[in-house]
């Protein structure tokens, strides 16, 4: 069904101290055949960075709007490719970002996740991009399809307009290849989940003008949390991604691009924590009813034209429309007021059936290139980009507030959400306009400078957004192989209406924040380029906050949250990270993070709020994984990851404890028959240790205790 279409620096050293080395410089000479004169046409060769090994990645696409070098961007940037996740076996995109310690969880519930940078929450709608355009995220994001995500850190507003102020989260998907490529990859682990994946690509005709890449998944998981009949959660996920890519002339290239993904499964909103932090009926019971579910169809269809105006200057536009549709059949289940003893007491659940139908469409154009003002060079980015968003809702609701006992499952009820003919729809219209331009002064100085204006607009009077959004950056290259710099930037992220029939603030239109950063870092590549070193200190600062907090007692209305807006809030802190190649066979990334973060509220008469940490703002976070190369056919891993204590409720009474978790893994590869097949057996959470992950003290969720999982690859 389809609706209309204070954080005081301390002396230990928040200075980051880099050996300077001499670095060799990285270059390839091209050398034409003789035969290639009589030919006009110059081949063009693209150039995505350095790139020395499979741990260290040289450029980000999404930093700069385009394949600029990390030494060259003056922002803090994290790349994370599929070899190191693939290596980790990982199914979703949670498991993919726990490789930056910038990055914390929050809640899983309704099979989606949840995440914050620098301990700022992304928002849905705005804190996700795939190549650079924003996606609706409200979902589990498929990784099979990606190339390597990209952690942008400190607000982008100025080139992707709204957009919060601890960063983005931008994946890069698959691109064709030349070379015929096949691969069969297929896992499995101890409760019995499977997935199958194939990865194909290569050239559709003898010219190579005409490339593809597709990748096909099939998964099925089985969880091992418990509902309260005794059967477990269970996952049911198709995914199909194709990419064709068309030179129509040497100048001028097509990309089109289309993914779909069916996503079925249990639902499990996570754990309750008493008033003491503790974990109510144990770390696997499942609180939602068996019956409940959450159904996604998601697809996404677009396509990039790029074309080469001169050796100087190109224009690249794209446009993608994305259509998710979801059903959700859900218990809501909840803790009587004034109850930490469901077993005693019971519980509350307030079913209900709903359908959401979100339409994103994107679009964008880009003018980049080079030019010189006397022995000055500029790398410009002229541009803009457009959102059409739309979403609309269907809900059937039964009683609300039926007490069940633990143990004694609720039938499922007779609820259709067809049946309710009230249509809840909100759509807005998003244009921006930015320039860019990074100054080449000497070998040694460059400045970025960049403005962006924006406007969003809705339907009803007053409830236009406005922002221009300024970013200034200065680079020192003191040596080759190293930068220092500083940046300044602002971020813009309008709020939406409030959609919670449990909010006392239900349907009230929210104002933007606004936010803006200081950052100071360095970025040094060590031994021959091949390891990358960074470090980063920051202070961001956002006004016009918005707060959801839970209330002591629900209100004449039964409502049990009230969002606000008010005040400020700061964070401070700094981080430190390394990705690359240590010697001939050993390999790490790594990262560290430090962060104070606070509200600071005024007036309104919510002065407790004044001083609070937000939930899932750890004090200190970091992470580790390594590679080492016992024989040119045998390797092994090993993890870990520590996530210090964290607040579980906005008014900070109750916090969830720090802990660390070590992995561990080995993978063999052989020929068969001409072709590379490897083996690979991980565990995750050695020791088996007990923690809390992401999440409140109403959906916290649970961390698995030691879990094995066996993988096998095929490349032919």
């Amino acid at each position: 069904m389809s609706f209309q279409a204070s954080f005081k620096f301390s002396r230990i050293g928040l200075a980051v101290v880099a050996a300077l080395a001499s670095s060799t410089s990285f270059a390839e000479e091209v050398t034409a055949d003789s035969t290639a004169a009589i030919d006009s046409n110059i081949e063009r060769i693209t150039v995505t960075g350095r790139s020395f090994n499979d741990y260290k990645i040289g450029s980000s696409s999404g930093a700069m709007r385009g394949d600029i070098d990390i030494l060259d961007t003056p922002q803090s940037v994290a790349v994370i490719p599929d070899f190191i996740t693939d290596e980790q076996l990982a199914t979703n995109l949670g498991e993919v970002l726990v490789n930056d310690s910038s990055v914390t969880g929050g809640s899983e519930k309704w099979n989606r996740q949840v995440f914050s940078i620098r301990g700022f929450e992304l928002s849905s709608g705005s804190g996700y991009l795939i190549n650079g355009q924003q996606q609706w995220s409200h979902y589990v994001q498929p990784i099979e399809t990606l190339q390597q995500v990209e952690v942008l850190k400190g607000p982008s507003s100025m080139l992707y307009g709204q957009s919060g102020p601890g960063g983005l989260i931008n994946m890069v998907t698959k691109k064709p290849t030349t070379e015929t490529m096949f691969d069969f990859g297929f896992d499995t682990d101890e409760h019995g989940s499977t997935r199958f994946q194939i990865d194909a690509g290569g050239s559709l005709n003898e010219s190579e003008t005409i490339r593809y890449r597709t990748v096909l998944v099939k998964q099925d998981t089985q969880y091992w949390r418990e509902y309260q009949d005794g059967s477990n959660q269970e996952r049911d996920r198709w995914l199909g991604y194709l990419n064709l890519e068309f030179d129509i002339t040497d100048d001028l290239m097509l990309s089109v691009k289309y993914d779909y993904t069916q996503d079925k499964t249990g639902i499990d909103r996570g754990g309750w924590l008493d008033s003491s932090g503790d974990l109510i009926g144990g770390s696997d019971i499942i609180w939602d009813q068996p019956w409940a579910f959450t159904d996604n169809t998601i697809s996404n269809m677009g396509a990039d034209l790029t074309y080469h105006l001169s050796d100087e200057w190109k224009v690249k536009a794209g446009y993608n429309d994305q259509q998710f549709n979801r059903q959700r059949l859900d218990s809501s289940p909840s803790l009587i007021s004034g109850s930490e003893d469901p077993f005693t007491d019971g519980y509350y659940v307030s079913p209900f059936d709903r359908y959401d139908d979100w339409q994103h469409k994107t679009g964008y154009v880009d003018f980049t290139g080079n030019l010189y003002t006397g022995d000055v060079e500029h790398q410009l980015l002229i541009g803009a980009n457009m959102l059409d968003y739309y979403y609309g809702q269907l809900k059937d609701s039964g009683p609300k507030k039926q007490i069940v006992m633990p143990g004694q499952p609720l039938p499922k009820p007779d609820l259709d959400y067809n049946r309710d003919e009230t249509l809840y729809e909100s759509s807005y219209k998003h244009y921006g306009f930015y320039v860019q331009d990074l100054v080449t002064i000497t070998d040694e100085w460059q400045v970025l400078a960049g403005v962006r204006y924006d406007e969003q607009k809705k339907d009803g009077a007053g409830n236009n957004s406005y922002a221009v959004s300024p970013k200034f950056g200065v680079i020192y290259s003191p040596a080759e192989n190293g930068s220092i710099y500083v940046n300044y930037s602002k971020s813009f992220t309008p709020q939406g209406i409030v959609n919670n029939d449990e909010d006392a603030s239900n349907g009230m239109n929210l104002d933007p924040e606004y936010g803006e950063q200081y950052e100071i870092g360095t970025k040094w590549e060590l031994f021959d380029g091949s390891l990358l070193l960074t470090g980063a200190i920051f202070d961001i600062t956002v006004s016009n906050v918005t707060v959801q907090q839970e209330l002591e007692t629900p209100d004449a209305d039964g409502n049990i949250y009230m969002t606000t807006q008010e005040g400020e809030q700061r964070h401070k802190g700094f981080e430190m990270g390394a990705q690359g190649q240590i010697s001939d066979k050993w390999f790490m990334t790594g990262s560290m993070m430090f962060l104070d973060a606070e509200y600071i509220t005024s007036a309104n008469d919510r002065e407790s709020l004044d001083g609070m940490t937000p939930v899932d703002a750890p004090e200190w976070s970091a992470n580790v994984w390594t590679r080492y190369e016992m024989t040119d056919d045998l390797a092994l891993n090993f993890g870990a990851i520590y996530v210090g204590e964290r607040f579980a409720n906005t008014s900070n009474t109750i916090s969830k404890d720090g802990y660390v978790r070590f992995d561990m893994g080995a993978a063999y590869t052989m020929d068969v028959m001409g072709s590379d097949v490897s083996v690979r057996v991980n565990v995750k959470n050695l020791f088996d240790v007990d923690y809390l992950a992401g999440g409140t003290n109403t959906d916290v969720t649970v961390g698995e205790g030691r879990h094995f999982s066996l993988a096998l690859e095929a490349k032919f």
